[in-house]
């Protein structure tokens, strides 16, 4: 938030405390929820939006009905009675959409797979202002219901921590997606760091922070804690490509290290140099997907991988929770 904007939400907040801590908390949760708006701002962001919406204009568009009147978007590429091939979906992360993951979308679809990529509510083409973890699980359990199961699943940010939690089953009543294969871009593997940053930011008090986090809990059947994506990771017994850059300013390495250290089902990629938003069209990273995808699962990817990656191989770490 700009500095004028933060000082009148935090005022706003403390008057709001005053009165009820548990009305600061709902208030807080709608806030959290928020989408950014869909128009890029700045000349880069406009230039990648323009190049991305080029490449996918041939796409078939869709949408996706979600619980409560929310919708998604979906693009899809070579769809249709093509004969036999892989199929992929795509998620993007907080404030972005699927023009920012075209590279990659056209990294997939240039192998003949039929690729689907989702704008969650809130964002792209998807309408409305309003996300949070259950809805963008719900869009993925509505692509796969819509499209059929994916051979392997790519998100970035958000989007990869979204699939992690679907693919663990976390969300009561929704389907899991059944993916044989995830590839996580730059995801965090836990969602409680982000709220406790943001009760900080605008001045929740300790009352109103557990308020916050309730209102999760009511809205998707689990409590904060729960949605520990690391600690899944290795219960889901499939293999998982987690890609992460040490300069990412946005999402803690030390994520991918929690990723990474959940079991040998997990391999860890360091893209160092990329970032938290180039990584996902990074030459290498493209690379390093299309390299686990082509995998059998009788393979050792891990191998394979070493010798097309140009940044910092895979490698293991100590099979113990890396603390945050």
């Amino acid at each position: 938030m700009a500095n004028f904007a933060l000082e009148v939400t935090r005022l706003g907040f403390s008057a709001l405390q005053a009165i009820s801590a548990d009305l600061a908390g709902r208030a807080a949760f709608r806030l959290f929820c928020r989408t950014p708006s869909p128009r890029p701002k700045g000349a880069r962001a406009k230039a990648a939006h323009g190049a991305g919406a080029a490449r996918l204009a041939g796409a078939e568009r869709f949408t996706l009905k979600l619980t409560g009147g929310a919708k998604a978007h979906a693009y899809r590429l070579n769809g249709g009675a093509r004969g036999k091939r892989k199929r992929y979906l795509v998620t993007h992360g907080w404030g972005s959409s699927a023009e920012y993951m075209a590279e990659l979308i056209s990294m997939l679809s240039a192998t003949g797979a039929e690729v689907v990529a989702l704008d969650f509510p809130g964002h792209g083409r998807a309408g409305g202002r309003f996300l949070h973890m259950g809805l963008a699980v719900g869009a993925i359990a509505a692509a796969e219901q819509r499209f059929g199961a994916f051979d392997a699943v790519i998100g970035h940010s958000f989007g990869g921590a979204a699939l992690m939690v679907s693919a663990a089953g976390l969300l009561p009543g929704v389907p899991p997606v059944t993916s044989e294969r995830l590839a996580l871009i730059g995801a965090p593997s836990e969602m409680a760091w982000l709220f406790a940053d943001f009760g900080r930011v605008i001045g929740l008090r300790p009352a109103a922070q557990v308020a916050l986090e309730k209102k999760v809990h009511r809205i998707t059947g689990r409590r904060l804690e729960e949605f520990d994506a690391a600690n899944a990771v290795g219960a889901i017994g499939r293999p998982v490509l987690v890609i992460h850059a040490e300069d990412d300013k946005e999402v803690s390495p030390v994520h991918a290290r929690r990723y990474g250290a959940a079991g040998p089902s997990v391999r860890l990629f360091w893209a160092n140099g990329f970032g938290h938003r180039r990584i996902v069209g990074a030459a290498p990273v493209l690379d390093a997907i299309a390299a686990f995808l082509d995998r059998g699962a009788d393979e050792e990817a891990g191998e394979s991988i070493k010798k097309d990656a140009a940044i910092i191989p895979f490698f293991e770490l100590p099979a113990r929770r890396a603390a945050l």
